[in-house]
């Protein structure tokens, strides 16, 4: 009978310091040796700056992708009802779904205070289902 290996992890360990995943945010030059521009060395950094990406880009903003983003700056002087507040939760899931398929959403809060939107996303790697992570985002600062 096959044994299972619980003890490793089921996508690439980020323990390589001279791999780089993605490009840091913000932009800004790098000190070392990832390139011109500072980047992620670990999976769930450039997972969270892909996140936060996706959800700051306007609907139709990217060039060759009209449907990349949401319109989310459009609902901050929205009244925030529980209908509304469903409403932006299922069609975060529902971009997220499209765009990064092996993320997980566990959790979607949404706040509105002062014409500004704060979202908070907790979110795993769907191959990895044990690792929470999240990401805060503010819209209209």
């Amino acid at each position: 009978m096959a044994i299972k290996d619980t003890t490793r992890k089921p996508y690439i360990e980020d323990n390589d310091e001279n791999i780089f995943i993605g490009i840091d945010l913000p932009f800004r030059k790098s000190n070392g040796v990832e390139g011109y521009f500072a980047s992620t060395s670990t999976t769930i950094e450039a997972v969270k700056n892909n996140i936060r990406n996706l959800l700051q880009t306007h609907e139709g903003e990217r060039l060759y992708q009209p449907n990349l983003g949401m319109n989310l700056r459009a609902s901050m002087f929205e009244q925030m009802t529980e209908e509304s507040i469903y409403s932006i939760q299922n069609k975060i899931l529902d971009k997220l779904k499209v765009w990064l398929p092996f993320v997980e959403i566990r959790d979607v809060k949404i706040k509105q205070e002062d014409n500004t939107l704060r979202l908070n996303i907790v979110f795993n790697i769907t191959q990895d289902p044990n690792t929470l992570e999240s990401v805060s985002i503010e819209i209209g600062e």
